[in-house]
């Protein structure tokens, strides 16, 4: 991994630099504007500066409607810029770039194939005999723990299972980006923490910059490297912190280390009062 120079102030506006090299992933003073159903137009992001080194794992936080997601959808190419750049690899995004990968909030395998044919899906679509793409998938299902169950359909599988089968689906492309959106929001606790500590474990064996999206403080310093707060809508950076953690990490016992918990002491001071903007604003409209 890029060696990240430490930060004079982890609370710095300005993105880090580094000691070498192109950030993987770029956005300078990018601004997203959507229309609404009235015809104006709707500021989700503003003048958002971002970057992310080569093998960085990077968490973004803010409160809902910050623009995290549509953050995630600049970078993968789901969406263009109304002002500012996005650059993948030192280039302006054009369009949908193969190198990345995205992992959803929601489950995005196929409910009709199997956890094999599931995950045999990209690379086969990417031109691979099938011979190498069915040896290639049932390495990546023993990888994410679901030797044995090849044959079993989602409808079949637990929630956590089934985020083990978007993980192969996706680290299978092997992929250069990584993007996630909330991907662990909707399991339990105990099987959170197992994923995470596994989405850490496939990452350490992978060179891939990712970029993880996240309501959770603790889930985002107990992954990342570095962790971006963003603005109540129309989200900014309000703040950039270095994650100084030893790695390998175990989520589970992480969050005890006191460094931990002066970190998340630290980030809150500038998250709360981004929530608590974002909430009075909710309240207003439903009055």
């Amino acid at each position: 991994m890029s060696t990240i120079k430490p930060m004079t102030n982890s609370s710095n506006n300005t993105p880090s630099a580094y000691e070498h090299g192109t950030p993987a992933i770029e956005l300078q003073n990018v601004t997203k504007l959507f229309r609404t159903p009235s015809g104006g137009a709707y500021t989700a992001l503003q003048n958002l500066t971002l970057s992310v080194a080569p093998g960085e794992f990077c968490a973004v936080v803010g409160p809902t409607g910050c623009g995290k997601s549509t953050t995630l959808s600049l970078i993968a190419g789901l969406e263009r810029p109304s002002a500012g750049e996005v650059q993948v690899m030192g280039k302006p995004v054009q369009g949908i770039d193969p190198r990345i990968g995205y992992v959803f909030q929601t489950d995005a395998v196929f409910p009709w194939k199997n956890v094999l044919r599931n995950v045999t899906t990209g690379p086969l679509f990417r031109g691979q005999s099938k011979a190498d793409a069915l040896k290639s998938a049932r390495d990546w299902i023993a990888r994410v723990g679901l030797a044995g169950f090849e044959d079993r359909y989602p409808h079949q599988l637990s929630g956590g299972m089934r985020k083990r089968v978007a993980l192969a689906q996706t680290f299978i492309n092997g992929p250069q980006i990584l993007l996630m959106d909330e991907p662990f929001s909707a399991l339990d606790v105990q099987t959170r923490t197992m994923m995470e500590d596994e989405l850490l474990n496939l990452w350490a064996s992978s060179s891939a910059s990712v970029v993880f999206v996240t309501h959770d403080l603790e889930e985002a310093i107990s992954l990342a490297d570095r962790v971006y707060v963003i603005t109540a809508g129309p989200g900014t950076i309000k703040g950039i912190y270095h994650i100084d953690l030893p790695r390998p990490r175990h989520v589970a016992e992480i969050r005890f280390e006191p460094r931990f918990v002066q970190l998340y002491q630290e980030i809150w001071e500038d998250l709360r009062n981004e929530v608590v903007i974002s909430y009075e604003r909710t309240k207003q409209k439903g009055r």
